[in-house]
């Protein structure tokens, strides 16, 4: 069997574990932010479509008056 010269360094020097976490877990972090941006914009962009397809049934409908009346408060 061929062995390599001592020279040669076959596989990187170990490293402390605990280094490069902070990458890690920012990395993870950002994700996480995204994901609930992301949550939060779908959310909003389907009450926002539901309410415009009801407003668009009522007035398909024939009706004239579809606006949403907001209770006083």
């Amino acid at each position: 069997m061929l062995e390599a010269p001592a020279s040669e360094n076959w596989c990187r020097p170990m490293t402390d574990p605990d280094e490069g976490n902070g990458d890690n877990r920012r990395g993870a972090i950002a994700g996480l932010v995204i994901a609930v941006v992301l949550l939060a914009v779908g959310i909003w962009l389907a009450r926002d479509l539901s309410a415009v397809s009801k407003m668009q049934d009522c007035v398909m409908s024939g009706r004239t008056n579809c606006n949403q009346i907001d209770p006083a408060r």
